[in-house]
């Protein structure tokens, strides 16, 4: 099974990277853009929609009796991302490739199921192809970089502080930018990863007070619980920045020497609309030479005076400046870590497969409800020569894998008349066990 799982992934990848290497030789070929929210759509003049145009689907038995294309797959693009920005057209054009290898897994394996790739870039190709609807509000808000299948595989485990500047000089749209920011920075860490918020004015205050000089981990409750304290910081008083940063680092060290935590990536994301000083006195003491945390600054408003020291402090601990001006601006701008964090995993070609805990994908039924499924996913790196030292991440390839196709692989004859098999993830999540159903099955037979 695992043989079989790998040799899937690996030819994804391959071909998402073999895509990359060709499919660019000719910026004046042809290629076929099926935007998944415009596909079969008209204007008023009854024209076909652009980037949409007549897209084949037929209910299909393996898929629910869902509406699919086997033969194209559909692109998806955020709501907040323009349809037409040239890397997304650009992505679009030489992942194209990709059809001919998702067709040809699934004649191999028919049991296959979604098979898709998620671009740093932001957009999603997804295979078979299928339409997707809009919300009531004409918003589609599924970013593929923010699922636990595209972090886990992108990324290197991490610990992370994130310091957010609480001084009077954050009043009011600064300060629901910075807290936008923080939440958007928590939607991009995983089960795998470690964390903690600390504000800080002219003294440090911790969002948990509970979890002072300690990291949790980044598992959904954990960060659900944070965004509720957020709305508590307020901004007063004057920002030490020198005070933040030393409770930072000595939170990190104090942490790591314990053999806790990921063991792996540690980074400080600082949230401030300024900074008045370089604090290399403090970067000297705590992280050169070894630089073993990185320094990741996100500048609030539009003013730059002070953007020169940030920048300063990113380039000199490994990390990236990134400016974020109105609310509009804070996703993508967030996103921006993630490549730096991917490139000792790109640059060393570890095409690491993993896997997620198990969830319900409500498109699919099985007669007996929902189908339970867990995700397997691997990275996508740029093969080219002028980019492999430069650590380009292109995205992550995965599919979806029903429990019960698991469940299948085990050896039931060799567990005896009572036995049975379970598995759980890194992190302690079943991934399947004979009594797992999902929680509102059970009230409902509860209920019955």
């Amino acid at each position: 099974s695992s043989a079989a799982e790998q040799a899937l992934y690996t030819r994804l990848s391959s071909a998402a990277e073999q895509a990359l290497y060709t499919g660019l030789s000719s910026a004046e070929e042809q290629y076929e853009y099926f935007n998944a929210v415009l596909i079969n759509e008209v204007d008023e003049e009854g024209n076909s929609m652009e980037l949409g145009g007549d897209f084949l689907l037929q209910p299909n038995d393996h898929f629910n009796n869902l509406s699919v294309n086997l033969s194209l797959s559909v692109v998806q693009v955020p709501t907040n991302m323009y349809n037409k920005d040239s890397a997304i057209v650009n992505g679009v054009y030489w992942s194209e490739a990709l059809n001919k290898v998702f067709v040809d897994n699934f004649e191999r394996d028919p049991s296959l199921i979604w098979q898709y790739f998620g671009s740093a870039k932001g957009f999603f190709r997804q295979y078979p192809g299928i339409k997707w609807r809009p919300d009531e509000h004409g918003v589609i808000a599924f970013d593929c970089r923010n699922r636990k299948w595209y972090i886990q595989a992108a990324t290197s485990p991490k610990d992370v502080v994130i310091l957010v500047d609480v001084s009077g000089s954050m009043k009011g749209l600064r300060l629901t930018i910075a807290r936008q920011t923080v939440s958007s920075i928590l939607d991009t860490l995983g089960d795998d990863d470690f964390f903690n918020v600390i504000a800080y004015n002219d003294e440090v205050h911790y969002v948990e007070p509970c979890l002072n000089g300690t990291l949790v981990q980044a598992d959904v409750t954990n960060k659900d619980h944070f965004r509720m304290n957020l709305d508590k910081l307020l901004a007063k008083g004057i920002g030490m920045l020198d005070v933040g940063l030393t409770e930072a680092f000595e939170v990190l060290n104090d942490f790591n020497q314990t053999g806790r935590g990921s063991v792996c990536s540690q980074a400080i994301m600082l949230v401030t609309d300024g900074a008045v000083d370089t604090y290399d006195s403090v970067f000297a003491k705590y992280n050169w030479p070894d630089r073993k945390v990185r320094i990741f600054p996100y500048l609030i408003g539009r003013e730059s005076a002070f953007a020169d020291n940030l920048k300063w402090m990113a380039c000199a601990n490994k990390g990236y400046f990134t400016q974020i001006s109105t609310l509009a601006d804070v996703q993508e701008n967030v996103m921006e870590y993630l490549h730096v964090l991917s490139r000792p995993k790109v640059i060393a070609q570890e095409h690491d497969t993993v896997w997620t805990e198990a969830y319900i994908d409500s498109t699919l039924e099985d007669g007996q409800g929902p189908i339970l499924m867990t995700t397997v996913a691997m990275p996508v790196f740029s093969t080219k020569n002028e980019t492999r030292n430069r650590g380009i991440l292109l995205g992550v390839v995965g599919t979806d894998v029903p429990v019960s196709e698991l469940l299948k692989t085990i050896p039931k004859y060799k567990l005896g008349i009572h036995g049975y098999a379970f598995a759980i993830t890194n992190n302690g999540y079943i991934l399947t066990h004979p009594d797992l159903r999902p929680l509102y099955w059970a009230v409902n037979t509860a209920t019955v």
